[in-house]
């Protein structure tokens, strides 16, 4: 096993406010749990892969905070004080997030690469993060655009490079300005996959999901 050649970053927003765009298939408690099963999941996909030696799960969540903190190998952060330009989606606090989460990963582990990945990737493949992490490791700075070629699931730089969010809309072509290369990885990836929109999660379910998820999404059906 590979061990402690990345630290990642996973920011999680407080359930209570994530996942507005399935307000129209979810009513706020099941949308909450769903942010909260999503995430869980999400860490727990990233420690089963061979090259993640530590995760740092930045959050605003009790319910999150408490269940990451008792995993193995995860630090668990609280979520930066909001700023004045916490404006546009809440972007500028994701981007907040990502750099405090990426700052404690450094300091903990200074040799480490740093990447950070969504925690809205619930069919995660350990593997396929493995496979786009050794991608990674060719370039100072990498990005991984989700399915549809806009959005970021996946931001990494390597040890001594300098890792400069751009979340929000366009996010891919954001941090390609920024110098990070574009993985190659197939359209079909678990790691391309998040879950944002109704349809996100129709594919979802389409294609199956364990874990958290998927035993909340059974609980939940029909969704429409």
């Amino acid at each position: 096993m590979l061990r402690g050649r990345w630290v990642l970053v996973v920011p999680v927003k407080d359930a209570r406010r994530g996942k507005t765009r399935l307000a129209d298939v979810l009513e706020p408690r099941a949308r909450a749990a769903l942010v909260r099963a999503m995430a869980l999941d999400t860490v727990e996909a990233v420690l089963a892969c061979p090259r993640v030696a530590r995760v740092v799960v930045v959050t605003g969540d009790p319910e999150v905070a408490a269940a990451s903190a008792a995993l193995p190998r995860v630090r668990v952060l609280p979520e930066p004080a909001a700023g004045p330009d916490d404006s546009a989606g809440g972007w500028a606090a994701l981007d907040r997030a990502v750099r405090a989460g990426v700052a404690a990963g450094r300091g903990e582990a200074p040799t480490a690469h740093v990447g950070v990945l969504l925690g809205d990737l619930p069919g995660l493949d350990p593997a396929e993060l493995d496979a786009a992490l050794a991608l990674a490791e060719d370039h100072p700075l990498a990005v991984l655009p989700d399915a549809e070629g806009t959005g970021t699931t996946l931001l990494t730089a390597r040890a001594g490079q300098v890792l400069d969010p751009a979340f929000g809309g366009g996010s891919a072509a954001a941090h390609a300005a920024r110098g990070h290369a574009r993985l190659d990885l197939p359209v079909a990836s678990t790691l391309r996959h998040d879950v944002d929109v109704p349809a996100d999660l129709d594919a979802l379910l389409t294609r199956g999901v364990g874990g958290r998820t998927g035993a909340l999404l059974r609980r939940l059906a029909p969704l429409g």
